[in-house]
């Protein structure tokens, strides 16, 4: 539109102020995951999960683990709301898992099982109202905590672990937070975050540049833990765009700086069916935009290793993994 029409040259530096933005109490909410439903290892019962070659990663896994070598745990957020922070928990306290990384839903979801015993609200009724993501206690409490953590140089998982950690009394289910676990067992625990993409990011305390710099020193950490991940293995739950475009960028820093890390053991683990993912494909092919299938699988272990894509429902494929690690390791 022309000038008279207010949409052409409305100005450059026009923002919104969050200031005004209304809050809610989380109590009030209804929440579609709860501690209550929590899966229970080797308790719980689940189908098992069934594929070529998932031995052969197991056994991949206990042995990277015998010999010193990390085992780095991505993951999206489902894997939260999919009830098994436990599995994760175990693996945790049993030493496979070495790092465990994340993006900002998944920080959330953890954290708010932490304090409130349920997560995860009923978004097509919220974002009628504006309500929805709007809850009081999630974004004061966590970027209070951020605020903290980059006035004190922490990474990002590491400011909301401890800041659990000095708040007992906020968070009577902690000990089924994974990333309060992994803060308590000294396990990196990193998130990397995407401004704008998470409900803490509405609150009117949100810093952005807290934020930043907390995932800025996270993404530092996951470069450290992926540059000694040769004879290692790097699985992928879910997270089908962070997961696998931060470890492209880790592995590329980790070889630009002389770390040898090609005889690594890379998984990916998702819903959808990739055919023959190790096969060349084209543009017109639309398994080629599936970021996992081609910066988690093929193209890390191009020179050395081995990668693979599993189909299946988390709340099978991770159970499954779990039980079988527990009887081998």
């Amino acid at each position: 539109m022309n000038q008279r029409g207010k949409f052409i040259g409305e100005g450059r530096s026009r923002q919104l102020d969050f200031s005004e933005v209304n809050t809610y109490d989380a109590a009030i909410r209804r929440n579609l995951v709860t501690v209550e439903k929590l899966m229970i290892p080797q308790v719980t019962p689940h189908d098992e999960y069934k594929a070529p070659d998932f031995d052969e990663l197991i056994q991949r896994i206990v042995e990277a683990r015998k010999n010193g070598r990390p085992v780095i745990w991505s993951m999206g957020a489902h894997v939260i709301k999919n009830h098994l922070s436990r599995y994760l928990i175990q693996l945790i306290k049993e030493g496979i898992i070495t790092h465990l990384s994340s993006n900002g839903a998944g920080s959330i979801h953890d954290f708010e099982l932490a304090y409130l015993g349920g997560t995860s609200e009923d978004v097509p009724t919220a974002i009628e109202d504006g309500s929805f993501g709007m809850w009081e206690q999630t974004g004061a409490w966590m970027n209070e905590a951020l605020n903290q953590g980059a006035r004190d140089g922490l990474g990002y998982g590491e400011a909301l672990g401890r800041y659990i950690d000095e708040h007992p009394e906020k968070f009577p289910y902690r000990e089924d937070c994974v990333l309060y676990q992994a803060y308590k067992h000294d396990v990196p625990a990193t998130y990397h975050i995407a401004l704008g993409t998470d409900i803490i990011h509405q609150h009117p305390t949100c810093d952005m540049g807290s934020i930043g710099k907390c995932s800025g020193i996270d993404f530092k950490k996951m470069c450290a833990s992926v540059s000694q991940l040769d004879g290692g293995v790097f699985l992928n739950f879910g997270s089908a765009v962070i997961g696998a475009e931060v470890f492209l960028k880790a592995l590329s820093i980790a070889r630009n700086l002389g770390y040898p890390t090609f005889n690594i053991t890379t998984a990916n683990f998702d819903l959808i069916d990739l055919g023959n993912y190790r096969c060349k494909i084209g543009y017109e092919d639309p398994n080629y935009y599936y970021r996992p299938r081609k910066n988690i699988v093929n193209r890390p272990t191009s020179q050395g290793g081995k990668g693979w894509h599993f189909k299946g429902d988390h709340q099978v494929t991770i159970p499954t993994l779990c039980d079988k690690i527990m009887a081998l390791k």
